[in-house]
């Protein structure tokens, strides 16, 4: 390689005899967010973490804590695996960055490789790497309307697809995520999704009943709303995370294959968070033995690195012109690099056999909290979810569905879920909410082990337990 430029050969300014005095209290840095950090993004708490390791995060206040969030399913692999780590020092030590208009970089090709060996199904063969997942739906419905020459989408109701504009315009979970930025991207079109606090109807409706009031649903909206002939794609979590956990049946997957495949309309997979083992397959399509026509993924599958991606048949990515996707840092080598180390690991571990033998001892242990009524289960809806994405609904006063209880005239507040968060917190584990229901998700690194899971579980009944108390006024 040919010489650069030294620090000896570049003149220091005056200033460099006065380094910026950086903050490393933890005091200091908190205050410092708050005068200075927009509060447009939204914190938990405001813990510091300095270190991680596994499922463990440490604190600049020497606290420990258990992750069960592992920054919302991306740490997949645990904080600062060791293959990931050298291969990011090793990339970091070549090249970069290699703007993907510019050149290709090793890592990226060879991570398209790997990502090959993977895949759903075969017919899933071109790819496109972009930073984040919100993006990567950008590119999708980019791909989408430019393949069919369509304009409309269809979205689930709950579902969650991301915050920046088009994604938003997408996203049916909340509406914390868009409101007061309108208007919105058109020719967004919303249908039922078969969950039945969703649809007002009892916990225990049959499945076969929730995916015929769907179905009804999307063919009703295939005559009233958006006609077929004007509609691109159909999009749709394997698993609906922001709406809570909750998995799609795959009778109802398979019927809107069926509608897409009569219609010439797109089925978009979003595997985002529940993509690269996290469900007990690689892909969470796969329960439903369904092949998507474009999936989207991010998340887990580079342990922390910023990097998505998309992927669909060759004859569909073909519509697209050379510079019509592309990015200043997508594909990132770095992020590539990682992204080969992870996917590598979990070609090459029994990954998903882990996965599926902690997602069960965590429902054992869940359900039996449940049905310890004496100490909290009473508070407990259902608990729900699919391989290591697992979900608890508390009940609600404010719904007519779930706020009946075993203990009489006892007032329930509205935010059990968030109280049971907050003792879990005090007693040194993260988990999170999510949806407008009040539920609580575990979304914990896939290498966990039976212990760690163990610790988790009496935390939890701990901290339901001394909710339950209050509630009741003990």
């Amino acid at each position: 390689m040919p010489s650069v430029a030294t620090t000896s050969e570049i003149p220091l300014l005056p200033s460099a005899s006065k380094p910026l005095p950086l903050t490393t209290s933890t005091q200091g840095l908190q205050s410092i967010a708050d005068k200075h950090i927009t509060k447009g993004l939204g914190r938990l708490r405001d813990h510091v973490f300095k270190e991680g390791k596994g499922v463990r995060v440490l604190t600049t206040e020497n606290e420990k804590l258990l992750d069960f969030t592992s920054g919302i399913g991306v740490t997949s692999l645990g904080h600062a695996h060791p293959d990931v780590t050298a291969a990011i020092v090793a990339q970091a030590q070549s090249i970069i960055h290699v703007q993907c208009a510019i050149g290709l970089s090793e890592p990226y090709v060879q991570l398209v490789e790997s990502l090959l060996t993977m895949m759903p199904d075969p017919s899933l063969d071109s790819f496109f790497f972009w930073n984040s997942g919100s993006e990567a739906i950008e590119a999708a419905i980019k791909v989408t309307r430019t393949k069919t020459k369509r304009n409309n989408i269809v979205v689930m109701q709950g579902g969650y697809h991301g915050r920046t504009s088009g994604a938003a315009a997408l996203t049916r979970s909340k509406t914390s995520f868009f409101k007061g930025t309108g208007p919105l991207m058109p020719c967004v079109y919303t249908t039922s999704f078969p969950y039945w606090h969703a649809m007002g109807l009892p916990k225990d409706t049959p499945e076969e009943v929730l995916v015929e009031q769907a179905i009804l649903g999307i063919e009703n909206l295939l005559q009233q709303q958006t006609a077929p002939e004007d509609t691109a794609a159909i999009f749709l979590e394997p698993v609906i995370g922001e709406g809570g956990y909750v998995p799609t049946p795959p009778a109802y997957i398979k019927h809107l294959r069926q509608l897409c495949d009569k219609h010439g309309i797109m089925l978009v997979v979003d595997e985002i968070q529940t993509g690269f083992c996290r469900t007990g397959k690689t892909f969470a399509i796969e329960h439903s033995g369904v092949k998507p026509d474009l999936m989207v993924f991010a998340k887990g599958f580079a342990n922390g690195m910023p990097i998505s991606g998309i992927v669909t048949r060759s004859e569909i990515m073909s519509a697209m012109q050379p510079g019509s996707l592309g990015g200043t840092y997508s594909g990132n080598v770095v992020a590539c690099a990682a992204a080969l180390a992870t996917t590598r690991y979990m070609r090459t571990h029994d990954i998903l056999g882990h996965v599926n033998a902690r997602s069960e001892q965590i429902f054992k242990g869940l359900r039996e909290i449940q049905a310890d009524t004496e100490n909290g289960g009473w508070m407990i809806e259902e608990v729900r979810g699919q391989g290591l994405m697992i979900a608890m609904e508390f009940k609600d006063p404010n719904s007519k569905l779930t706020r009946n209880h075993s203990r009489g005239d006892i007032s329930l507040p509205g935010n059990l879920n968030k109280l049971v968060q907050d003792a879990c917190y005090d007693r040194g584990l993260l988990v999170l909410t999510t949806s407008i229901y009040p539920v609580l998700r575990l979304i914990p690194a896939l290498i966990l082990s039976e212990d760690e899971v163990d610790e988790m579980l009496s935390v939890m009944k701990e901290a339901i337990r001394e909710v339950a108390k209050g509630v009741e006024g003990k």
